[in-house]
């Protein structure tokens, strides 16, 4: 039981601690637009945007 406890409690600081990295980088990106938006994991060529054939539509 221990184990357990001891297991969940790190999945949930590892959890809390890249929420806070993820507002962090997003805060910092809003108060520095000459960088551009901060990235997301899962976004970008091949996920979200219009691709096809090894290209990846910008304007979308």
């Amino acid at each position: 039981m221990l184990n357990f406890l001891i297991a969940m409690g790190i999945i949930f600081i590892l959890m809390s601690g890249w929420i806070l990295i993820q507002q962090t980088a997003r805060k910092y990106a809003a108060k520095h637009p000459e960088f551009g938006p901060a990235k997301e994991e899962g976004l970008g060529c091949g996920k979200n945007c219009g691709c096809g054939a090894g290209q990846c539509d910008k304007s979308s």
